[in-house]
């Protein structure tokens, strides 16, 4: 068994990787800030399953009628994934990113990109003490 088929230094290093692609988006959002009719946008979150893979193609759990009797749900069925609302007013070009908003998110991003990172490092050092090197 290799040290990255560990199911903690697996999660981390694939929780690094979605961020690295989140601080994209969000560098690509910022950067069409003067771009006509641009809409902002975000990577939701990934899902991990136990063994630390992230889990592919997993909607919200949906609700089954099992009887003519069970009333219907209401709402959409699956959430945006793209942020619709704004706490700023529209620019005149019809765009709707907000940069304070963005910035926020990308600083947000980086904190806990850094903390997945220093837990990657600290695991990898305590499987080292762990295997007397």
């Amino acid at each position: 068994m290799s040290v990255t088929d560990l199911p903690l230094v697996t999660m981390l290093r694939n929780r690094m990787q979605w961020q690295q692609s989140r601080q994209k988006v969000l560098a690509e959002n910022v950067a069409n800030a003067d771009t006509p009719n641009f809409r902002s946008r975000d990577l939701k979150a990934p899902r991990f399953m136990a063994d630390g893979s992230v889990a592919a193609g997993l909607g919200g759990v949906g609700v089954e009628r099992t009887s003519a009797m069970h009333l219907a749900g209401s709402g959409p069925a699956r959430p945006s994934a793209e942020r619709t609302g704004t706490r700023f007013e529209v620019m005149p070009s019809g765009n709707a990113v907000s940069l304070e908003d963005e910035m926020m998110k990308a600083g947000d991003n980086q904190a806990d990109y850094q903390l997945a990172a220093s837990l990657y490092q600290k695991s990898l050092q305590m499987l080292r003490l762990a295997v007397g090197k």
